[in-house]
């Protein structure tokens, strides 16, 4: 928590805690601030607050930062925030001005009920840069950690501190220490371990002079050590990321402290700089801007884990050919993010599909590591015996050559021990394979990278291989079980359906793309025949005049119209596809139906404010046949969004995407915890979700849309790819071995 202390001719004339928070705890302290007088602004990853304290003629700003940093691997690594406090005084009369940071060690209750925790100062002075703080040790295992809250020593500024209170008690000593003259005691040196079941707090505090009309700064870090990662299973040990600038030992958070304080205007710079183009674009609509860079949040808070990979680590993996998985997953390490965190499973496949345009336009490295990670995955298997909740049937938990439903539950132990989904047997589901070929071939186009489409044609030929299986009447279409085999898992597909029948469709046709770039004559032959005949069969089974068909069961939502039903002609043209000579779906068609879905899905739906409705009967209803059919999924919504730009409909994409920020950010007020749906009753399902980063697919649509009114090369500079800083040799990962020379 911050307070602010004014203090005039030696008294204090106004101590106020900057939260309109009123808790059970503290109750000596002030709380209430009327956030009449505060104003919140992000733009993830920065974000400001402005306070005008009543009667004081005193402005605060407070600025957050935070180094995510596009294409950047290291600061974007670190576990380190920024908070910039300026104060202006507008009054005629000089004054002192007192920040004091407060943090609590731990989380209260039962995480800190162990005792054993502890605080002390620290004060390091380096390149003539001094920051004084307190360290927070949390040495409870298995991932003991040490927090510090630290402030910069200036010419202008005190620093003091109190190492330890309870901050579960009035807290009458630390409002009345700071009361009295604005600073705390800082006469306590290391505190006494926490006694069981009892909280420890601790808090740092600036000083600086304001004259008449002036202006000061104050300057604040936090920084959180926690080198090592034991999961659930607690069996293999992995170190973060930035361990490996930083030391793995746990003593890391005073230089971490100090370098964010010492570097954090070069990253406010950096960030301006790749968001501006964006800010300044006046064809932008305010909540576009908004939603683009805000959602990003997830990225860094969605239960995320960056690891360095040890060097026994993938020795027994069967890596067959992949030249660059091994210097690549070292160079870059492991990157996991949950589905969301409700649902507690590492990078789960079927929503990543949507969620990873963020992190291939601007972390493409991690983007390629986890592509090799599911590709590892894939190659295994597991056959213990599972059985699954939706059906009761018995089987493996994991089939080889068949793409897994997710790495993992952190609470067991991922990557080791992969697909803690067990709702359904995702081996039987039809989206999996098509969206690993799908993203490979994406992956390539908008990196160019020739060795990681080599090192992965080997698996999507397996995978591919393996859905074979589904098209059961060799028409060159595959078909749905009779049960929710695909991403929405509680809607019910059979036959041919237009959602999984058109990824299909789209694999196939990226297939016979990647064979002709692999030098493969007789697999692109192969695959060009089941794309003809499935294109064919496609038209005829589904197609209806206005828009696809949902599946081709005998049951009344046979005819929803489904607003994802484009999902493989919207990865085509993002991959630069799906129109002219590589045409998959006949434009008309594709043109037909996002107006359809827009007509009856979006504006026929609460009033055309609230997104796209999944599912919608020709009749103007919603399909209320599953628990699924009537909700709207704020990730798909996205990519529904970028879809229609990609072709031409730019206004209808905004104005559908507009409807689910308005909903989430606005009437259901649930910033940066985006849920995967809602329903029309504002009745909402599983906060914090992955799916929404899709919106990055609008700007990759955007920016292919500007490509084409100025053609040129292709696509790097667009997307982004192309402005990584350069972070020195280690960096360099380009052709580790001579096959990938090409």
């Amino acid at each position: 928590m911050f307070t602010v202390c004014l203090r005039r001719k030696g008294q204090t004339v106004y101590q106020q805690v900057l939260s309109v928070e009123r808790p059970s705890v503290l109750q000596s302290w002030n709380w209430g601030l009327c956030g009449y007088f505060a104003f919140y602004h992000a733009l993830y990853p920065r974000a400001w607050t402005v306070y005008q304290l009543p009667g004081q003629n005193v402005t605060l700003t407070c600025r957050q930062i935070t180094p995510i940093l596009p294409h950047d691997y290291q600061d974007s690594s670190l576990p380190v925030g920024v908070f910039v406090w300026d104060v202006e005084n507008e009054g005629d009369e000089a004054l002192d001005v007192s920040i004091m940071f407060s943090m609590r060690n731990g989380l209260g209750g039962e995480d800190d009920a162990p005792g054993g925790l502890w605080n002390e100062p620290f004060c390091l002075e380096r390149d003539g840069e001094t920051v004084q703080g307190l360290l927070l040790h949390h040495p409870t295992p298995p991932n003991p950690y040490t927090m510090a809250v630290a402030a910069r020593l200036t010419a202008d500024t005190m620093v003091t501190h109190l190492t330890a209170f309870d901050p579960d008690s009035t807290g009458q000593q630390v409002w009345q220490d700071l009361l009295q003259d604005g600073q705390l005691d800082s006469l306590a040196g290391q505190s006494l371990p926490s006694q069981k079941g009892v909280g420890i707090a601790g808090a740092v505090c600036v000083m600086g002079k304001l004259p008449p009309r002036g202006q000061c700064r104050l300057e604040f870090s936090l920084a959180w050590d926690m080198p090592r990662i034991m999961f659930g299973a607690k069996g293999q040990v992995y170190y973060r990321r930035y361990t490996r600038f930083f030391g793995p030992d746990g003593d890391a958070a005073p230089t971490l402290s100090h370098y964010a304080l010492c570097r954090y205007a070069d990253w406010e710079e950096r960030i301006s700089a790749w968001q501006s183009p964006v800010l300044d674009d006046r064809s932008l609509p305010a909540w576009y801007k908004s939603a683009l860079f805000n959602e990003l949040y997830f990225l860094a808070d969605g239960g995320t884990v960056w690891l360095e990979v040890p060097e026994d680590c993938l020795r027994e993996e069967p890596v067959g050919s992949m030249c660059q998985l091994r210097p690549l997953l070292q160079e870059y390490g492991r990157f996991g993010y949950l589905e969301g965190q409700e649902y507690r499973m590492y990078n789960t496949y079927d929503v990543h599909f949507y969620a990873s345009f963020a992190l291939v336009m601007l972390w493409p490295k991690l983007e390629l590591s986890l592509q090799y990670d599911m590709a590892l995955a894939t190659l295994r298997e597991d056959l213990a015996q599972q059985q699954y909740l939706m059906s009761g049937i018995i089987a493996p938990v994991k089939r080889r050559n068949v793409v897994p439903h997710d790495v993992g539950d952190p609470d067991d132990e991922p990557w080791l021990r992969v697909n803690a989904y067990v709702v359904h047997d995702t081996a039987d589901w039809k989206d999996l394979n098509l969206k690993f070929v799908l993203q490979v071939y994406r992956d390539y186009y908008l990196t160019g990278d020739h060795c990681f489409l080599r090192d992965m044609w080997p698996v999507c030929l397996a995978v591919m291989e393996s859905e074979m299986k589904f098209d059961k009447d060799q028409d060159g279409l595959i078909e749905n079980g009779g049960y929710a085999d695909q991403t929405y898992d509680g809607w019910v597909t059979t036959g041919p359906s237009a959602y999984c029948g058109g990824l299909w469709l789209a694999a196939v046709a990226v297939m016979v793309k990647m064979a002709a770039l692999c030098g493969a004559q007789e697999v692109q032959d192969k695959f060009s025949s089941i794309l003809s005949r499935g294109q064919e069969a496609y038209e005829r089974l589904l197609w209806n005049g206005r828009y696809y068909n949902y599946d081709c069961s005998s049951q009344p939502q046979s005819y929803s119209i489904m607003s994802d039903q484009c999902a493989g002609q919207w990865f085509l043209r993002a991959s630069g596809l799906g129109e002219g000579d590589s045409e998959v779906f006949p434009t008309p068609h594709v043109v037909r139906a996002l107006q359809t879905i827009f007509e009856f899905n979006v504006q026929g739906f609460a009033g055309g404010a609230m997104g796209a409705v999944n599912g919608m009967q020709p009749h103007g209803v919603p399909d209320r046949s599953s628990v699924q059919s009537d909700e709207v999924w704020v990730g798909v919504v996205y990519g529904l969004a970028a879809t229609m730009i990609q072709e031409g409909l730019t206004w209808e994409g905004f104005r559908t995407a507009e409807g689910c920020y308005r909903t989430v950010w606005e009437r259901l007020g649930l910033a940066f915890q985006t849920p995967e749906a809602y329903c029309q009753q504002q009745v909402f399902r599983s906060l914090a979700y992955m799916r929404p980063l899709s919106i990055w697919a609008m700007q990759l649509a955007l920016q292919q849309q500007q490509h084409k009114k100025a053609p040129g090369p292709i696509a790097k500079q667009d997307t982004g790819l192309s402005t990584r800083p350069k972070l020195g040799p280690k960096e360099a990962v380009a052709n580790p071995s001579p096959e990938c020379a090409s």
